[in-house]
């Protein structure tokens, strides 16, 4: 991806401790190794459970479940 791309984190709702609801603690990795890499990026609600979706210039570039994520980091790392 080129750099200062502004990418678009869609994600979804999960479940935890029995409650649905949309979270974004599990993105903050995500966030933190896209500023690194030089991206802006803006937070965006998805209805589909359990989704991440990294969107650049409206094409899908990445996609996951958000529980896939840990707290802190990201799949990748």
């Amino acid at each position: 991806m080129p750099l200062s791309q502004k990418v678009t984190i869609r994600y979804g709702p999960y479940e935890s401790c029995g409650v649905v609801d949309y979270r974004t603690s599990r993105l903050i990795g995500l966030k933190t190794m896209l500023e690194a890499n030089g991206h802006s990026w803006i937070e965006e609600q998805s209805p589909d459970w359990n989704i991440v979706e990294l969107v650049v210039n409206g094409e899908i570039v990445f996609t996951c479940n958000i529980t896939d994520l840990d707290f802190g980091s990201v799949l990748w790392s």
